[in-house]
């Protein structure tokens, strides 16, 4: 009995069944899955400070961002949301609210800058629809229902008073040795036989926050001034001629009181300063209607232009 030409043994089917099986085991279940934009859950996602970051940037630089939310083509009048969280990001916050408005008669968002940490209660305790946040969250926060979208970057600068005699650039590691109580003299960094007065902001300040992730690795600041309250403005005062802090580059960049220092020959305002971070709004999942309509105008490339305009 001869074979019908054209035909293929059974066995060939049963080798592409298998191949086709294969492929589809290793496509749904063994590939490497890739992980979404934002940060490893409790973690700063940064280079180590002083090290090389793999995609530098200048301030009011925004990343790229992914979003679930679309932008809005028109939101109902009536709209209502409240934002919360930190200091660093007001300008953010305001040039947003007011450019939204402008776009979508009717709507009303209110802002409030009582720094990260508080932002992220008022999110949880339903006193905030959206805490902005200088800090990514938190396993624990997480756990809660609360989910981050990546806005943008922006840099963190060390300031000393103008009329500090202080001229120089310091290394990475000097930096961290100050705020750790470590180098406690102007003298010990090339300036003058004048005691350091290290100014700290409050931990609630999602700032202090980064800073102790990146510049100290998570270790602890020393035994250093500790403001009470998460305010720039104040922190700036009390650096006088002797002291030295930090503040958010777009908040001193036009004080005329303060200059910043170079860490590591880099200034801010440059792409390969070493001091930067990601910036954040943070919601309940799932997001109301309204929380979307905003996320998605943030991330926008409308919402980009406007977020950093002025700084």
């Amino acid at each position: 009995m001869t074979k019908t030409s054209g035909s293929l043994p059974p066995i060939i089917f049963v080798l592409i069944f298998l191949l086709l099986a294969g492929g589809g085991y290793w496509w749904f279940v063994m590939r490497p899955k890739t992980s979404p934009i934002g940060v490893q859950p409790g973690r700063i996602n940064q280079p180590p400070f002083g090290g090389q970051g793999t995609q530098p940037v200048a301030p009011g630089q925004s990343l790229p961002v992914s979003s679930a939310f679309p932008p809005p083509t028109q939101v109902p009048a009536g709209t209502n949301l409240r934002i919360d969280g930190s200091t660093s990001m007001v300008t953010i916050n305001q040039n947003l609210k007011l450019s939204f408005e402008r776009q979508f008669p009717g709507t009303n968002i209110s802002t409030q800058a009582n720094g990260s940490d508080r932002g992220i209660q008022a999110v949880l305790g339903g006193q905030a629809d959206i805490a902005a946040a200088s800090r990514p969250l938190t396993v624990q926060e997480q756990s809660q229902g609360l989910t981050a979208v990546v806005i943008g970057t922006d840099q963190i600068a060390i300031v000393v008073g103008k009329t500090n005699p202080f001229q120089g650039s310091i290394t990475s590691a000097q930096v961290a040795g100050i705020f750790q109580g470590q180098i406690n003299n102007w003298s010990a960094i090339g300036g003058t036989p004048v005691p350091i007065r290290a100014i700290n902001r409050p931990p609630v300040s999602g700032t202090h926050q980064t800073f102790k992730e990146i510049v100290l690795r998570g270790g602890n600041f020393g035994n250093i001034t500790t403001l009470s309250r998460d305010e720039t403005t104040g922190l700036l005062r009390e650096l006088r001629n002797d002291g030295i802090g930090y503040a958010t580059y777009a908040q001193v960049v036009n004080q005329q009181t303060v200059r910043s220092v170079p860490i590591d020959g880099a200034v801010p305002g440059s792409a390969n300063y070493p001091l930067q971070r990601q910036l954040y709004y943070i919601h309940k999942n799932p997001a109301s209607p309204g929380v979307q309509t905003f996320l998605g105008y943030a991330t926008s490339p409308q919402g980009q232009q406007v977020m950093f305009a002025g700084n």
